[in-house]
């Protein structure tokens, strides 16, 4: 299994597992800039060249930290691809005059939001710039007009969106000067909704990869003592020697890569050894069977 795919045919090439940024703040190591360095060095050691992260990450301050972290050796940059989001605001430090939550993917928003994320990235461009999660008061010819000037002056060089339904994602594309080349969204073992809603099976039709953000449930799927995750944990050790010794995270990663959906795999470990066997599950071929077997312990059930 490649290490390295386009999202689109003939479009720029990502890794196949995403570093995630959302929780690097919460990390000690990972607060101050040279211990991300360190962990964005480990990434590019084993393949993972794509960076995830967003607006609203860390209370709008992670693409900052990470910015800091790249300015400690600029000719990182060029070497990653970095995927970021917008449309989410919430009540915070910065805005003590927000009282609630909102969505917001106004062009004007879109646009300025994008610039601040490349100003705090210290970068002139977005590999690709996510919607999100959709808002529903923003007229899709909006949010298209923020996209499409957006690429027409080089600051991002993809859109996509997060969050989005098969019709949400439609709707927007009509409008897109440049076609949406991905859509973010929930998958794992434990939340399998993808393969059920039809946006896996819009991908394939269409020919992009999604991601697959929360690949271990929020970690829930490490905790042998949850009824399901502890059905994943069995099937697991019986496979773990024919898959080289594969760790339970590193099969339920080949699981999601193994979908022929291709979808990419955001990770949110900060821990070095951690990274690193996020990055070989990549390399793990499942068995058809095995594949089923993972499903069905997840499910709880045999197949209808």
């Amino acid at each position: 299994m490649a290490l390295t795919v386009s999202l689109t045919p003939n479009g720029p090439k990502f890794s196949r597992v995403a570093f995630g940024t959302w929780r690097i703040l919460d990390d000690p190591a990972t607060q101050v800039p040279a211990g991300l360095l360190e962990r964005l060095y480990t990434c590019l050691e084993e393949g993972i060249t794509t960076i995830d992260t967003a607006e609203i990450y860390g209370g709008y301050r992670v693409e900052e930290a990470l910015g800091s972290a790249l300015a400690l050796d600029p000719s990182l940059r060029r070497k990653l691809q970095i995927v970021s989001k917008c449309g989410i605001y919430v009540p915070c430090e910065f805005h003590p005059d927000r009282k609630t939550a909102f969505y917001k993917l106004t062009a004007e928003r879109i646009v300025k939001s994008a610039e601040k994320s490349l100003r705090f990235l210290g970068t002139d461009h977005l590999d690709v710039l996510l919607m999100h999660r959709p808002d529903w008061l923003a007229p899709i010819d909006e949010t298209a007009e923020g996209l499409n000037r957006l690429l027409k002056e080089g600051k991002i060089r993809c859109a996509g969106v997060s969050n989005y339904s098969v019709s949400q994602f439609e709707a927007l594309n009509s409008r897109m000067a440049q076609p949406l080349v991905t859509n973010q969204v929930e998958f794992s073992l434990l939340h399998m909704a993808p393969i059920y809603d039809g946006v896996f099976d819009h991908a394939q039709q269409h020919r992009y990869r999604p991601m697959a953000w929360s690949p271990l449930s929020r970690a829930l799927l490490l905790d042998a003592t949850h009824e399901p995750s502890r059905r994943v944990h069995e099937v697991c050790a019986a496979l773990s020697a024919k898959y080289g010794g594969a760790t339970v995270d590193q099969l339920a990663y080949a699981w999601i890569l193994n979908h022929p959906a291709g979808a990419l795999a955001v990770i949110g470990t900060h821990k070095l050894e951690r990274i690193r066997l996020a990055a070989q599950a990549a390399k793990i071929q499942l068995e058809w069977e095995d594949w089923y077997a993972l499903w069905t312990a997840a499910q709880g059930c045999s197949v209808p």
